[in-house]
Formats: C-alpha cells, sequence, structure tokens
C-alpha cells in the first residue's frame, strides 16, 4: 500500500480489512468470517462428511470500509453518503 500511497493511487480492495493498511475503500466478505466457515467445513469433512454433500455458500454479509486518513493523502473527500453506507470508517 505504501507504493500505491506513494505514487497518489488510490486502491479499491475486495476485503475491506485492507482499509486499515492504507486502501481508500473496501468492499467485500469479511476475511476472518471466511475463514471460520471455512473451519466449519474442514470439520465436517474430519467427521467423515463427504465433501460433494456440503452446501456451496455465499457470504452473508458484505462490509464496506472507507478509510479517511489515505482519502486526505490522496486529495479526495468521500461523499456523506458513501460514508453514511459504510459499516466502518477509519479516521
Amino acid at each position: 500500500m505504501s507504493l500505491a500511497l506513494q505514487y497518489r493511487l488510490p486502491v479499491a480492495s475486495s476485503f475491506p480489512e485492507f482499509t486499515d493498511a492504507g486502501a481508500l475503500v473496501g468492499y467485500g466478505p469479511s476475511r476472518l468470517e471466511l475463514y471460520r466457515r471455512s473451519a466449519y467445513y474442514v470439520k465436517r469433512i474430519f467427521d467423515g462428511t463427504k465433501p460433494g454433500d456440503l452446501p456451496v455458500e455465499q457470504p452473508t454479509r458484505i462490509e464496506l470500509s472507507v478509510n479517511l486518513r489515505t482519502a486526505k493523502l490522496l486529495g479526495i473527500s468521500p461523499s456523506d453518503s458513501l460514508l453514511a453506507r459504510a459499516d466502518r470508517v477509519i479516521e
């Protein structure tokens, strides 16, 4: 992220946690929740369930995060409506 900030390039990520590292916007499922669900599937397989018998799941929660520090460094002013919709705003 530091290289993107050095060249004043906004970075958008499909993982909202990347805004903690300096991305401007993150929109997608939480990696932590994806890992937890993966552990559930691994446990079921270890308990003897056939992988083909397990249902395919989609993330149920999609998060939007905005990094205002990065926006300020880039000279960008996010709209109030974007900030109101964000699940997490880093100041």
